[in-house]
């Protein structure tokens, strides 16, 4: 059975699950899917083409799928597509794709976005990442799963943040943060690698250290950097260094890292 506060304002075309809770005074726009067992607190807006998924807490004055603040937007129709099991804290505000962007921000399972977040258009973000208060996206950032932003830590347009990264609050991130690793300053460098979440998240210590090593051999030789990554992607059996030398070969916007500043 739904909870429904006699104040909000439901518009007519409007998907409501089952098992949800609206409370007062938030609105829900026509065009807008709201799934099973999520609960909006008071104030929660949500516009335009946004599908919710299930078992999602917004709290209140969240601002969901409003127009994207981009001047090249002219009204296109755009999504706004979020997962299940996140929790998205008060005054937060998410926008839809653009055209240029392929018109869809899409938020994947099980993220917790604190205060004041701001997830601009077409970021596309995956599962277990943690956004601190005040971190803001810009458009086109890629944040891959279990990620960590710290609070008041812009990222750049177009960066791409990898597994298990983390950016340290207060920082600003304006290059491509490599899996693995953590980045902290302003402009945000590499320091070493995320060893905190990956003590947690991988039991094998063997595995831990080979990404030591490839760590050292990337942004610690002299050799160039891509050089070093290819040749380990042809020479490792790990699949955690395989991913970090790929996404060191392939990223967009370069690797925020010198010599004289890593911690090995």
């Amino acid at each position: 059975m739904n909870q429904i506060h006699n104040s909000a304002i439901i518009e007519q075309g409007a998907i409501i699950g089952d098992n949800v809770t609206i409370g007062a005074n938030c609105y829900i726009s026509k065009d807008s899917r709201v799934a099973n067992n999520t609960i909006l607190h008071h104030g929660v807006c949500i516009y335009g083409e946004t599908d919710i998924g299930e078992g999602n807490e917004i709290f209140s004055y969240a601002v969901i799928g409003s127009p994207p603040q981009d001047l090249k937007y002219n009204g296109e129709r755009v999504q706004l597509i979020i997962g299940n099991n996140n929790k998205i804290r008060e005054f937060t505000l998410f926008n839809p794709g653009t055209e240029g962007g392929g018109s869809l921000t899409k938020i994947g399972n099980e993220n917790l976005f604190m205060g004041y977040v701001h997830v601009a258009h077409d970021c596309i973000i995956g599962d277990k990442c943690i956004f601190a208060n005040g971190a803001t996206l810009a458009g086109h950032v890629e944040v891959n799963d279990f990620a960590v932003v710290g609070g008041l830590t812009p990222v750049h347009q177009f960066v791409t943040i990898g597994e298990l990264a983390m950016v340290a609050g207060a920082s600003a991130l304006a290059q491509d943060l490599p899996p693995f690793c953590m980045a902290e300053g302003n402009r945000a460098s590499l320091r070493g690698l995320n060893l905190t979440g990956l003590r947690r998240a991988v039991k094998d210590k063997n595995e831990i250290n080979r990404l030591k090593i490839a760590y050292k051999e990337l942004f610690s030789s002299n050799k160039p950097m891509k050089e070093v990554a290819k040749e380990l992607i042809e020479t490792t059996d790990s699949q955690r260094v395989k991913k970090l030398c790929k996404f060191v070969v392939n990223n967009r916007r370069g690797i925020p890292f010198k010599r004289n500043n890593i911690n090995e």
